[in-house]
């Protein structure tokens, strides 16, 4: 069992990478993506890179998967009917939601409806101080009544979610137990044990959302183990989490809301192993798919995550990151910054005659004009082969043959005429606008974190990056460009280069001052006890287990908090508050440029990450497979806004390159799965380990 896999399940395709873990040979697949079924595209794109490999099933030591079906479930409300059970009073818990708007002046804004109709919320008798201190017991009749009459109904999920669980959660365990007898083929999920943290409508979101999917997840997995032990592949099958860590296929099935984010979060996981390669320790990444473009950030080589963010957003949200939009979902996740910028997002003309790209998608069925496949609406994909960008002979290496007439036809009918513009000053305008959506996604990530993007370089990847990054780039002047090998299964790889990981959360809400030392040696014991009998059912050695600590603090009055890193050192320490008490006001000060050192601290919850080290692959250089026959040298126009129009331009195949010989644009570098574009006044060169490296002109 010598090989590693990675499936990337896409809006539009599904990727595959294979790796050799003894000589570090890559093999490569693409597939169009099934969204009617998902395990379909899955299920292809595996039998595909096996087949073309000429590799035996039996020879893959494990599997990693990275999917959407959480994410669609929810967008698409397609979530398996869920009861929701809390304590009596609470019922219109998710009704009444939290009282913040996406846009403060917008008459016109209605919020999302409740995760779980009225009829199917429930309040049973107890109550739990803030403690945990039991005020009035559990009544277990009612809850066996109230299981009685689930029985009843179209339930295949519970949520329980009783107040102050997260410190006591003996009621809600009375009342699995119960709901078990009297249900037990019904999902459970306990917000005690899927969101372990305070604040009541978050840590229920959570676990309505946990209960949700777990059906669909559960299902889904299920059908995908079921078709690859046919195939005889009988590896560790594990999946990206939200956080940029895997989990097993058991795992997931209990708590999928912890890969919720799991397709997007491999992208950016890959970029940090590159820039650990590179000793690029300062990257943005940049994936742009066939669906959504997404930006994330890896400063000294750690990535970004956050704790807490929304799903189930409407696709014409007005402005990325502003809150009230969807579900609040407090598991950690990669800070990324998604908008809907593929290259089958859709251009169209609006009521009042301005020509706009996105958010909607053509998606893979369909998919753009071009493909012949049905598809009506012009896409990036259609503007960026009509101005040469993209080889009709030669997309996914020869393999789909593109319809030019039939672009030019859809973009001259949808936006040329109705706007009276020129066809090729239409296609331009499409890719400017798509352009300017993404430099804004570039510089959320950067600009809007306090962060100079001169000070990183980016790498550009998924099927259509490298066709706009050099562009981007100059927008945001960033000097350097890298395009990985193989940047269209780019993030396939990133499933393969990660590590085991499960997180913790223990709140305290205590005053920094009065938070005595031993108890929180005795929280962080308790939940490091929880990460290493996680690890162990997992068959990780205790030499490979790594736990990461932190806290939430937050000044004394603040409605949110920051989170701060420590060792285990600094745990037993006798000056543990005056170290925890420094690394805040200089967290504040960097995140919100000022800090307060007069005021007092609030310890909000303890966190812990249980990490198991998997064995990364070493890639080598000159192992990437040429699925497709080389092509002879040639030119073709191409047209870049910066000459005023089309230019003669070389076209290179990567894998002619030579490495270290640098080679001025403008240029187009095609490959299977992608095409690189370079501008006038950039150059690019191959380093040692085949990446391409655009650098621009001052």
């Amino acid at each position: 069992m010598n090989y590693r896999l990675g499936v990337d399940t896409g809006g539009t395709f599904t990727d595959a990478t294979l790796i050799n873990q003894s000589t570090g040979e890559i093999h490569v697949s693409k597939v169009p993506s099934t969204p009617s079924d998902p395990s379909r595209g899955f299920l292809n794109a595996v039998s595909r890179i096996l087949d073309n490999s000429e590799i035996p099933a039996e020879e893959v030591a494990f599997l990693v998967h990275g999917t959407t079906v959480a994410t669609n479930a929810i967008i698409e409300g397609n979530m398996a009917p869920v009861a929701f059970i809390t304590t009596h009073g609470f019922r219109d818990m998710l009704e009444i939601a939290r009282q913040i708007r996406p846009s403060l002046y917008d008459l016109q804004f209605q919020k999302p409806p409740a995760l779980v109709p009225r009829q199917y919320c429930y309040g049973v008798t107890e109550r739990l101080d803030d403690r945990g201190n039991i005020i009035t017991p559990l009544d277990e009749s009612a809850v066996q009544e109230l299981a009685l009459k689930l029985s009843e109904m179209p339930i295949e999920s519970i949520a329980i979610c009783f107040l102050h669980a997260y410190v006591n959660d003996v009621h809600e365990r009375m009342a699995e137990k119960i709901f078990k007898k009297y249900l037990p083929n019904v999902f459970i999920s306990r917000s005690s044990e899927v969101a372990p943290e305070f604040r009541e409508y978050i840590r229920a979101t959570t676990t309505v959302i946990n209960a949700g999917v777990r059906p669909v997840v559960a299902g889904y997995l299920q059908q995908i183990e079921n078709q690859l032990n046919k195939q005889g592949l009988k590896s560790e099958l594990l999946l990206m989490q939200s956080s940029g860590g895997v989990y097993p296929f058991e795992a997931a099935k209990d708590k999928p809301v912890f890969m919720v984010e799991s397709g997007p979060a491999a992208g950016v996981m890959a970029a940090r192993y590159l820039g650990n390669r590179m000793s690029c320790d300062n990257l943005i990444s940049f994936d742009m798919g066939g669906t959504t473009a997404k930006a994330g950030m890896i400063e000294n080589g750690k990535v970004r995550v956050s704790k807490e963010y929304e799903v189930g957003k409407q696709a014409s949200s007005s402005e990325h990151g502003s809150k009230g939009q969807g579900y609040p979902i407090r598991t950690p996740v990669i800070d990324l910054v998604e908008i809907g910028a593929g290259g089958g997002s859709i251009a169209w003309v609006d009521s009042g005659g301005g020509l706009r790209v996105g958010p909607q998608s053509a998606g893979a069925e369909p998919g753009p004009v071009s493909y012949a496949s049905g598809g009506q609406e012009p896409t990036i994909t259609d503007a960026n082969l009509i101005l040469g960008r993209i080889d009709a002979e030669y997309f996914l290496g020869g393999e789909v043959r593109l319809d030019v007439e039939a672009a030019e036809r859809a973009i001259r009918t949808r936006c040329s005429t109705p706007l009276s513009m020129d066809l090729i000053e239409t296609a331009y305008g499409i890719l400017e606008i798509a352009n300017a959506a993404m430099a804004g996604a570039l510089r959320r990530v950067s600009v809007h974190r306090g962060y100079d993007p001169r000070d990183f370089a980016l790498v550009a990847f998924g099927g259509a990056g490298p066709l706009h990054a050099n562009r981007l780039a100059s927008e945001l002047g960033i000097k350097t460009i890298i395009v990985p090998v193989s940047p269209g299964t780019f993030s396939a790889t990133g499933l393969l280069v990660t590590d085991l990981r499960h997180d913790y959360t223990q709140t305290l809400l205590e005053s920094l001052d009065e938070l005595q030392v031993a108890q929180v040696v005795e929280v962080f014991e308790s939940l490091k006890q929880d990460g290493q009998k996680a690890l162990m059912r997992e068959r990780v050695q205790s030499n490979a287990m790594d736990f990461e600590y932190a806290m939430d603090m937050r000044y004394l009055g603040q409605s949110f908090d920051l989170s701060i890193p420590f060792v285990q050192q600094d745990l037993v320490s006798n000056d543990m508050k005056e170290i925890m008490s420094e690394r805040f006001h200089s967290a504040h000060l960097q995140e919100y440029g000022f800090h307060a050192t007069d005021e007092p601290i609030m310890a909000v919850q303890a966190k812990l990450t249980a990490v198991g080290r998997l064995a990364k692959p070493s890639i080598a250089q000159n192992h990437l497979e040429v699925q497709v026959a080389h092509r002879k040298a040639q030119t073709r126009e191409v047209f870049f806004g910066e000459s005023g129009g089309f230019v003669e331009c070389p076209i290179y195949h990567r894998s002619r390159l030579e490495t270290n010989r640098t080679v001025p644009g403008p240029a187009v570098i095609q490959e299977l799965g992608s095409t690189t574009l370079i501008h006038p006044g950039s150059s690019f060169h191959l380093d040692d380990y085949a990446n391409i490296l655009i650098t621009q002109d001052s």
